[in-house]
């Protein structure tokens, strides 16, 4: 960077490029972008005091004058301007001295997810991202683009006042100036997800949206959906069964639940930016899309259903009344229908209205619902003559401890507490509409924990003051006075005798037989009657509001198809009109029906299956032990949540065992789709987080361990140059690698003269590993940079791999064209194998006459039908190369420099436009297809020569394991001599019989050492003739020197030394012809070549001669350590 600017001036011509546009400015600033100046200008701030005005000036013009400088040029191509909108439409609001529009000078701090903005005064607002200021030079003392911390670069959604930045990158801090910086991108995962692009574009019209506290959008609407109509018509019952004492016990279970769920959500909601979606919202980003997706459908349907199911009850309790008035307009059922009906659509209305209309009605029936409350206990402590033969006769100890222990009639304890939980399944009322919070962050933990407390006060004190003041069974007659002298319970006391009514089972008052007693007890009854409509028509009202809002997450993450539909959001608060209608169309269907009773239980079991998830997500998040778990809301412990989950679990039997295992079955159900499709979302799920903690674990604990011959697996490294260059070699070693081994899929990049590019490395690495799992193929791709092919080799046979998840099998591709090309690549290529038996590697090497590599080819990845989808656009990875020897293949090494041909172009949206096929390219494309169709009725022929230690047989016999290959049968060729025939014969027979490898048939070859042809000897030595050195025919310092210069040539002395060996691999190809030419696929030991004794041309030659005009065939060597054994 430069200097400061009290540093001596030195004269224009002279200064460095960054001096022009970063030079300090020790005069005014400018106030922002004027008209004549250019967008891309760079804003100049200085320390220095003592710099001339002159300098400044000069230095500011240079800066402002774009096109002219060098500078100039430079800062528009380095620096990118996220965002240049002044909030008032002025070019004032730049300067960072500029004051701050009206209504930010505040230190207020909005934080909801569309608002978040930095509240540092005006000073952060100015519209320029970092890149484009140099303010920093006030903190640092003189220029820099590096950028200090600030909330702006963190964001994933625009805000009105404070814009998602992009920090300067690396390369653009790190590089040359001459280089052209990198594309813009997010950083660690961070690309929107196209839910979060429509939350970005939500979010730029922000003005008018109606955010909620924690009072009027959490509080308020979990006490008024805990409050349900249980505590007025059921809770006096509750008491009258399990008496004072197991009633808190009851309501204390239920609490507990409750708060550990309540501490799990307030856990999850401050661990980062909660948005709209309420529990499915919670638990998808923490355990991932299959359970979030799963319990999104159920609980938004759960809420639609509980719709119904608040409406009809209060449309019951309203026939109750009519009936009593005698004013009934049909009948009981149809009654319920039509208010029900009626009642639905005006609710609709108000949702419809807007979120601010539906809080002010939640505000009026909690006032209602508090006053009922009330009114309950200020009649309570009014005794009136005319209630006691209804059995309220006011507080009394004697009451009190008759009502203390239990009296079931024809329940138990635990259907009593199936009756009761559900009252308390409202804690999400306020999570579920986590988007309309200002900052669900503070409001979801102060709002659900405090109506938790709240409603579980009034609970247990309703319970201790019915059960203190109301005996469990009453006549209601005032004529059942005391006649005998044997009249028993507190009702004696107060002079009434209800014994008689009690036995004969016809009492119609008193805690067990009248739901309405607390109606009796309360100063103004009417008011109860108030506050059960308002209890039911509350928790109606939001759960109606619940259940678009969660469905309308769902459908925007895009995980189930054809839903989509209802994604769409209206208005400035982004409304679900179209969830609205169809949750309407749900409960109007229920209610109907009229008849919630069966499917109550149901409803319970989705809510309490999602409080379950919600607790699991706590603990799976804190046992993963990610870095990205840190809830700022401390008061939750892992083992706390997973007893809260196991708790929901019981609950859920305990209410209805047949509910729950249905409950259970749709959660896998949908999970398992979930799962299979794959929907294409990263969240960062605590899912990743263990899995990936696993994997360490394990990796490290088998680390410790000793390889045994037992768990020998082949761990390949498959030098195939990019994955879909060689089809063929690819599909054959994941067949028999596929849930048995790794598979990691070399490839060197050889720079030559440019330098590497590790950015476009890491691209292909990225997008090549997603063309691997995409085509269901489980491996590794890994490429290099090296100067050349072997080089490259060596970096992957050392570092590949991790602990003992390494390879110990080198597979390549046979070199086809090796005559066509620079001898020097076969040295290098012969020098790979001998690289890999160095390291201790086993080395195969696979061999089809039509070749391997298909990457010339344009289109080849359509012909082969490898799709590769992303986000519904498809990805075409075709070569724009034309000549077959490809530079930067990992197998075809060229001296050549690598070029951009090269590398497969990725094009989105259109095809490459179809070539002709030549014959013999038409023959390679469907010669690379055939390991990936089933294999007929056929043979794996094994030539197993010579001990390798097991490797040329166990990776026929894995093979033949697979689907695609069981119809294949093992045949064993081995050496052996004529005269021992059937005896060596046998000998395998016991040897494979002891291994349990399974065979058809077994050769004794006693022939192998006969001469072969003539005519194929000749063309053999018509072969290597180009490759002899003819040492005899020149003086001795001109062959040596020769050599040197051609490590690969052929001496006189290595031809004759070697000739039995030759003959031999002669003589081998005429017995593969006569044996073998049908096999499906031939497995052969590799020859082995002296390192140093042997040249590369006449080892080649050899590969050559013994693998032509055959079918598919796989030469094989092993380390020469065993891979199998016959003890177990």
């Amino acid at each position: 960077m430069s200097e400061p600017s009290s540093a001596p001036s030195a004269p224009a011509d002279s200064a460095a490029p960054e001096n022009d546009f970063l030079a300090p400015d020790a005069g005014q600033r400018p106030s922002g972008p004027t008209p004549s100046q250019s967008r891309f200008q760079v804003d100049l701030v200085s320390e220095a005091a003592g710099a001339s005005e002159e300098k400044s000036a000069s230095s500011e013009n240079s800066a402002a004058d774009g096109d002219s400088g060098a500078g100039g040029e430079e800062a528009k191509g380095r620096f990118r301007v996220v965002n240049f909108a002044d909030p008032n439409g002025s070019g004032s609001g730049a300067s960072p001295e500029a004051v701050p529009p009206e209504g930010l000078q505040n230190g207020d701090t909005v934080m909801s997810e569309t608002s978040l903005h930095s509240s540092t005064g005006g000073q952060h607002h100015y519209h320029y991202d970092t890149h484009t200021n140099t303010y920093y030079l006030r903190t640092f003392g003189h220029n820099t683009i590096d950028a200090v911390p600030k909330i702006d670069f963190y964001r994933q959604t625009a805000a009105p006042l404070g814009e998602k930045l992009v920090r300067p990158t690396l390369s653009e801090l790190h590089d040359g100036l001459e280089k052209e910086p990198f594309e813009d991108g997010f950083p660690n995962g961070d690309e929107l997800t196209p839910a979060e692009e429509a939350a970005a574009k939500e979010a730029a019209e922000p003005k008018g949206v109606v955010k909620f506290g924690w009072i009027k959008g959490v509080l308020v609407r979990c006490m008024l959906n805990i409050w349900g109509v249980m505590l007025f018509i059921r809770m006096t019952w509750i008491v009258g069964q399990a008496g004072i004492a197991l009633a808190c016990v009851i309501v204390g279970m239920a609490t507990v639940v409750t708060t550990i769920t309540g501490l799990s959500t307030s856990a999850i909601a401050t661990n980062g930016f909660v948005r709209g979606g309420g529990a499915y919202y919670l638990i998808s980003r923490s355990l991932g899309p299959e359970f979030g997706g799963s319990i999104g459908l159920i609980f938004a349907f759960a809420n639609a259903v509980a719709v119904a199911m608040y409406v009809v009850g209060f449309a019951e309790t309203v026939v109750e009344l009519l009936k009593g008035a005698d004013a009934l307009m049909t009948d009981d059922i149809n009654d319920i229908r039509i208010i029900g009906t009626i009642t639905v659509i005006v609710l609709l209305g108000i949702s419809v209205a807007g979120m601010e209309w539906e809080a002010k009605a939640q505000i009026f029936l909690l006032v209602v619902l508090v006053t009922a409350i009330v009114n309950y206990f200020i009649g309570s402590f009014i005794s009136v003559e005319s209630k006691k033969p209804s059995g309220f006769f006011g507080y009394d100890g004697e009451i009190m401890w008759e009502n203390m222990g239990p009296d079931f009639r024809d329940e138990t304890f635990f259907s009593v507490f199936a009756i009761f939980f559900p009252a308390a399944t409202g804690i999400l009322a306020g999570a579920n509409i986590s988007g309309d919070l200002a900052d669900p962050q503070m409001a979801i933990p102060r709002g659900t924990l405090l109506a938790i407390l709240i409603t579980g006060i009034v609970y247990l004190g309703v319970a201790v003051s019915t059960g203190s003041c109301i005996v469990r069974d009453a006549s209601g007659n005032p004529n059942d006075t005391i006649s005998t002298a044997n009249c028993t319970g507190a009702s004696c006391k107060f002079g009434f005798d209800f014994s008689s009514c009690k036995s004969q089972k016809t009492c119609r008052y008193g805690l067990h037989s009248d739901f309405q007693v607390m109606s009796l007890v309360s100063g103004f009854s009417p008011i109860i009657s108030a506050g059960i409509f308002s209890a039911t028509l509350s928790s109606a009202l939001a759960s109606l509001v619940s259940a678009p809002k969660v469905f309308q997450a769902l459908c925007k993450d895009n995980i189930y198809p054809y839903i989509g539909i209802f994604a769409k959001g209206y208005g400035k608060n982004n409304e679900p009109l179209r969830g609205y209608i169809l949750t309407f169309g749900i409960a109007l269907a229920f209610i109907l029906i009229a008849e919630l009773n069966t499917i109550a239980p149901i409803i319970s079991n989705f809510f309490l299956a999602s409080y379950a998830l919600i607790n699991f997500s706590v603990f799976h998040a804190s046992l993963a032990n990610s870095p990205g778990w840190r809830p700022s809301f401390k008061y939750y412990n892992m083992w706390v949540s997973l007893a809260g989950a196991v708790l929901c679990c019981v609950v859920m039997f305990v209410i209805n065992w047949a509910a729950a295992l249905l409950t259970n079955v749709i959660v896998m159900a949908l999970y398992i789709y979930v799962s299979h499709k794959k929907p294409d979302v990263n969240w960062g799920s605590s899912t990743q987080a263990l899995t990936y903690q696993q994997a360490l674990t394990h990796t490290l604990h088998l680390s410790a361990v000793e390889d045994h011959v037992k768990n020998f697996r082949p761990q390949c490294l498959v030098m195939t140059g990019y994955p879909n260059s060689r089809p063929a070699l690819l599909d054959l070693v994941h067949t028999f690698t596929k849930n048995v081994g790794l598979m990691i899929c070399g490839h060197v990049r050889m720079q030559g003269y440019r330098k590497p590019n590790f950015k476009d490395l890491a691209a292909d690495q990225s997008r090549y590993q997603r063309w691997l799992m995409r085509n269901e193929t489980k491996a590794f791709y890994t490429p290099v940079f090296a100067e050349d092919l072997r080089q490259g080799s060596q970096y992957l046979l050392q570092a590949a791999g991790l602990g003992r998840l390494r390879p110990n099998t080198l597979v390549l591709g046979f070199k086809n064209d090796w005559r066509d090309g620079d001898m020097m690549n076969v040295e290098t290529y012969i020098n790979m194998i001998h690289d890999a038996f160095d390291f201790q590697y086993g080395a195969v090497i696979l061999r089809l006459q039509e070749g391997l590599d298909v990457s010339h080819i344009q289109g080849q990845d359509e012909l082969l039908s490898s799709q590769e989808k992303s986000s519904g656009v498809k990805d075409v990875i075709v070569s724009i190369d034309t000549s077959k020897d490809s530079d930067c293949d990992s197998s075809k090494p060229s001296s050549k420099t690598t070029s951009l041909q090269n590398s497969p172009a990725v094009q989105k949206d259109k095809k490459s436009p179809t070539v002709p096929l030549n014959v013999s390219d038409q023959r390679l494309l469907e010669a690379s297809q055939q390991f990936q169709q089933k294999q007929g009725k056929g043979t794996v022929d094994v030539w197993w020569l010579f001990d390798d230690g097991g490797l040329t047989l166990l990776i026929p016999y894995l093979l033949t394991n697979k689907k695609r290959w069981k119809d294949c049968k093992i045949r064993v060729f081995i050496g052996g001599k004529i005269n021992r025939i059937d005896h060596d014969r046998r000998a395998m027979a016991t040897l494979l019989s002891k291994f349990r490898i399974d065979f058809s048939d077994i050769t004794v070859l006693g022939d192998i050492n006969t001469k072969p042809k003539k005519e194929h000897v000749a063309t053999f030595e018509e072969m290597v003739e180009p490759y002899r050195l003819k040492e005899d025919n020149m003086e001795l310092e001109a062959a040596e020197r020769l050599k040197n210069s051609e490590p690969w040539r052929i001496t006189d002395n290595e031809l004759e030394l070697y000739r039995a060996k030759t003959n031999r691999q002669i003589r081998l190809n005429e017995l593969l012809k006569e044996h073998s030419s049908t096999a499906n696929l031939i497995v052969m030991s590799l020859p082995l070549a002296r390192k140093g004794a042997v040249s590369s041309a006449l080892y080649m030659a050899w590969l050559e001669v013994l693998s032509k005009d055959l079918p598919p065939i796989l030469l094989v060597r092993g380390n020469h350590q065993s891979v199998l054994t016959f003890y177990s």
